[in-house]
């Protein structure tokens, strides 16, 4: 059973974390976005932009760490076509209908990460598949303070087969870029 390999690590994430109850900055749905591009017979590359992300940053200061969460809407996906639209949504692919959202939960990592840039890895949830992944936050020049409006950029690859994402193989790449530029704002107490 693949997925009870993550379960210790959840555990241990959740016992690090205490104080994951309580957001200290939530993402901006209005100002964000996440994106993923895959190669099309091997020539051509498309994307599609997902226009909806709701979540968290909680931060723990006693160690100096943040939790990242991001949830996606599978159907707030935009394409260049409606006929591609459609064809991501349906079960071959997102399979919309039976997982409307994606999501990405980070491990603690240094708060400085979210301004200086590094490693982001997490778990990712797609098509009820949770895997372990390796994102990168790109250098942000912001700095958390509760007046601050802050824009992060992640970016990294996964593997759709991984997800369960195994249709027209011969077709279209398996290796999937993907991208996240999220606007974080204050959390109202």
């Amino acid at each position: 059973m693949r997925s009870a390999a993550w379960l210790p690590l959840l555990v241990a994430l959740l016992v690090a974390f205490p104080s994951a109850s309580a957001a200290d900055y939530r993402i901006d749905s209005t100002r964000s976005h996440a994106e993923f591009s895959v190669r099309l017979l091997w020539v051509r590359q498309i994307g599609g932009r997902f226009t909806h992300i709701e979540g968290d940053v909680t931060l723990n200061p006693l160690r100096d760490t943040a939790v990242v969460e991001a949830t996606v809407d599978v159907h707030s996906v935009a394409m260049s076509s409606a006929r591609l639209r459609r064809w991501v949504l349906d079960p071959e692919f997102f399979d919309a209908r039976r997982f409307p959202t994606i999501r990405f939960l980070s491990v603690p990592l240094p708060v400085r990460a979210l301004d200086q840039g590094g490693p982001l890895p997490g778990w990712l949830t797609l098509r009820g598949v949770t895997r372990p992944v390796q994102f990168r936050l790109e250098p942000a020049s912001c700095t958390l303070r509760q007046d601050t409006v802050c824009r992060i950029e992640v970016r990294g690859q996964i593997r759709r087969s991984d997800y369960g994402m195994n249709a027209h193989r011969t077709a279209v790449s398996d290796t999937v870029d993907l991208g996240m530029l999220i606007t974080l704002g204050a959390a109202a107490h």
